[in-house]
């Protein structure tokens, strides 16, 4: 008898009502970078039980790193539905179904490797970070491996297993007139879809290039983002406007826009939960609803948003497979509850190079990196962010020189309504503990950006 089985059984004993059973078996390896070198090589695994049950339409959950007390951890999430009130809006856990079979989201080798097979990736990351005008290198590289069982009272019992690999490089150089930095991140699913030697040159390019940089004027331009700076917009900024309990809570600033136009004609955006190397990309979510790719803005159009069960049946609606228990650094978790988030935010990519767009730029920034990037007011869009390095000033359709920080105060549906061209680099992107996406350049008009 499975973790799961076993969960169910004694749930059925003491006669509760619904019960779920979330079993997760992880492999970590992380390996982290400092000074140039590598500093740390740990290998982790752990096996870990969530349990969720309904009774008297009363929800309560535990979980446990203990195997052996799989009954108690059952009593315990029954105990604690005395401290919560009935959700009456509750309809029922999912039953079984069927689920697509999808590509490029496991890859034996990454369950194989070795500690020293990891090392050997991450010199890799460093030795093509190296240059004479590069000082210091720092980053990590992730390894993950995990199983999955999902089962419950319903009739539901389904398993999925799914590597992932996740490297980052920092490149700093006190060269030149200002300390300046750049970044390189790649992550995918298989070790074909991961370059070590990428991740390296990238950091190494950003930080060369942006070596004695120039003020830039306080005014407005033309702000070409790249993917890991509009990745972290997707993240922080776009996400939870399309999430189902704040639209219905009317805090997106897209309250009552459902069906209308609220970004430019060419731009699109996908949860897109079946896309190869996607590190969101499952067949099923966490609840053991099957995945299907949603466009949430259909060529400017708001189309819909998302959930997972109990919000959607809290507005009287079914879940649109939504339900995540993210782990980290990346992957799944035993956690008791889940909760609403988009697996792989997708901007769709167009046939421009980023070369065409910076061409057809009179006056312009190239963004490479964001940082603190937040909403200031999340009902009206507002929010703010700072490009601290990979700043390029473009001047009459040529990179004219780096330049210094800048901070950003904008309003997003602003932002999507003056999108005016998308490139053809789309890649994944993946922010620190954060949400995955996959997504071009992006260019906008008509930005404040203030020096700083």
């Amino acid at each position: 008898m499975s973790v799961c089985e076993t969960a169910l059984s004694k749930a059925k004993v003491s006669h509760i009502d619904e019960c779920e059973a979330f079993f997760v078996e992880r492999k970590v390896i992380t390996v982290r970078i400092t000074d140039s070198e590598i500093a740390e090589i740990k290998q982790n695994q752990d096996r870990s039980l969530a349990v969720r049950i309904i009774h008297q339409k009363r929800i309560g959950s535990a979980t446990t790193n203990n195997l052996d007390e799989i009954n108690k951890v059952v009593d315990d999430a029954l105990k604690s539905t005395s401290l919560v009130k009935p959700k009456n809006y509750w309809k029922s856990l999912p039953s079984s179904a069927k689920f697509m079979s999808l590509e490029k989201i496991y890859d034996q080798r990454l369950t194989d490797i070795s500690g020293v097979q990891a090392s050997d990736i991450a010199q890799s990351m460093i030795n093509s970070a190296m240059h004479e005008k590069v000082t210091t290198i720092s980053g990590s590289l992730n390894i993950v491996f995990e199983k999955i069982q999902i089962a419950n009272s319903s009739g539901l019992n389904c398993s999925d297993k799914a590597t992932y690999i996740a490297g980052n490089i920092n490149a700093d150089s006190n060269v030149g007139s200002s300390p300046v930095s750049g970044v390189g991140a790649v992550s995918a699913r298989t070790m074909n879809g991961f370059s070590a030697e990428i991740v390296g040159k990238e950091a190494a390019d950003m930080c060369i290039n942006s070596i004695n940089p120039q003020r830039c004027e306080s005014d407005t331009y033309s702000i070409i983002f790249e993917p890991y700076a509009i990745g972290e917009m997707l993240a922080f900024v776009f996400s939870s406007n399309f999430n189902l309990k704040v639209y219905s809570e009317k805090r997106s600033c897209f309250v009552e826009k459902l069906g209308e136009k609220i970004a430019s004609e060419n731009f699109s955006l996908i949860d897109d939960p079946h896309h190869p190397e996607g590190i969101g990309s499952k067949p099923f979510d966490d609840e053991g609803i099957p995945t299907m790719p949603r466009l949430l803005i259909d060529s400017g159009m708001f189309a819909n948003t998302y959930s997972d069960s109990f919000y959607a049946f809290k507005e009287g609606k079914q879940s649109s497979g939504n339900a995540s228990r993210p782990g980290s650094p990346v992957g799944r978790s035993a956690q008791p509850i889940p909760f609403p988030l988009p697996h792989n935010l997708r901007i769709k990519g167009n046939s421009l190079t980023k070369d065409e767009m910076i061409k057809d730029t009179k006056k312009g920034l190239l963004v490479g990196r964001l940082w603190y990037t937040y909403a200031v007011n999340p009902e009206r869009g507002d929010f703010s962010c700072t490009a601290r390095s990979g700043v390029r000033i473009i001047e009459n359709g040529a990179v004219k020189s780096p330049g210094k920080s800048v901070r950003i105060v904008h309003n997003l549906p602003v932002l999507l309504q003056n999108i005016s061209a998308i490139g053809n680099d789309v890649r994944n992107v993946l922010q620190w503990d954060s949400l995955p996406s996959i997504t071009p350049s992006i260019k906008v008009e008509g930005i404040k950006a203030i020096s700083i």
